[in-house]
């Protein structure tokens, strides 16, 4: 079975190399490497593993954290795959056909985001609803998102931002991203279970976003 491990470890020669002789040991087999983030001496890198039948994924933990100064973030089920180009395929698939541009960016961003769920927002007034959505986005009616529009990403905090209840089923981590200054638009990202975005995750959505902005407008 293949996992998606999110390790955080320090940034220096040799630390992944550890960590990979240490998931080699545990009988793991990794299929892709993807650096998340690197900042204050840390580097933060997503790695696509897979376990032989049976055994169970906190030999991953251990394994990982056997080496000094590493801590697994995450560990949750994957395809097996990491989809390190597919923004830049998503963004040519858009300018393709800009018609279906706000669906398709739904429905890719999760492969790319390796979350579970992504919905294309918007607000009215005092009503939001959504203009497209992923196969696993929740069901929600329509309602008030008073925290739109958003002039920066954040990640959203049920405790701070109200948010539709079933966004936050599964311990959903949420963020969002606006397509724009002013924009009554935005791009709402779920990924149950966690981990929680990262800076430099929420960088890349605001990135995309106004990448697709400005194809949609031309």
């Amino acid at each position: 079975m293949s996992f998606l491990l999110r390790v955080v470890l320090p940034d220096k020669p040799g630390s992944l190399g550890a960590v990979a002789t240490a998931l080699g040991n545990a009988g793991a087999d990794i299929l892709g490497v993807d650096v998340v983030e690197r900042a204050h001496g840390q580097a933060v890198d997503d790695l696509a593993v897979e376990l032989p039948a049976g055994r169970p994924p906190d030999v991953l933990i251990t394994a990982a954290e056997s080496v000094p100064g590493v801590e697994v973030e995450s560990v949750r089920p994957h395809s097996g795959r990491l989809e390190t180009r597919s923004e830049l395929e998503l963004i040519e698939a858009i300018t393709n056909d800009p018609a279906k541009g706000l669906q398709l960016l739904a429905e890719g961003v999760p492969r790319i985001f390796r979350a579970g769920w992504a919905i294309v927002a918007t607000q009215e007034g005092t009503r939001a609803f959504r203009l497209a959505e992923s196969t696993a986005a929740p069901e929600t009616r329509a309602a008030h998102l008073p925290w739109m529009p958003l002039d920066r990403a954040i990640v959203i905090d049920p405790a701070e931002h109200a948010v539709p209840e079933p966004w936050t089923d599964l311990d959903t981590e949420l963020a969002a991203a606006p397509f724009g200054p002013s924009s009554p638009h935005a791009l709402v990202v779920g990924r149950p279970g966690g981990p929680a975005f990262r800076p430099s995750e929420l960088a890349r959505l605001v990135h995309l976003a106004g990448i697709v902005t400005t194809i949609l407008r031309s």
